[in-house]
């Protein structure tokens, strides 16, 4: 019973440390950029979109679909990097162990 009660002890403090690096994620931020920094999307490492930036020019041009495509492009890669971060995070909680369901 005594090995049952520490990987219990165990497993809370990993849930625990979870939290707080899923909390400190919420406040850290990555950008990226499409059609040479003319769209550029900011993502928090909670996987939501905080600032979404277009340069005047791209507007001027009239091209909706340029612009629609250069935000979904910004967009995607923002979060494919959010994503990368979360991983990396919670591999230092993890030991770098991949458990299935949790990022």
């Amino acid at each position: 019973m005594k090995g049952m009660n520490e990987m219990l002890r165990q497993a809370q403090i990993m849930q625990r440390k979870m939290t707080e690096a899923q909390d400190a994620l919420k406040t850290r931020e990555v950008e990226a950029s499409s059609g040479g920094g003319m769209v550029t999307v900011k993502v928090t490492g909670a996987q939501e979109v905080t600032e979404v930036r277009i340069e005047p020019s791209v507007m001027e041009s009239g091209d909706v679909e340029m612009l629609q495509d250069l935000v979904m492009t910004a967009a995607n890669e923002a979060l494919k990097k959010s994503k990368e971060m979360m991983e990396e995070a919670m591999k230092g909680v993890t030991g770098g162990l991949s458990i299935p369901g949790m990022f």
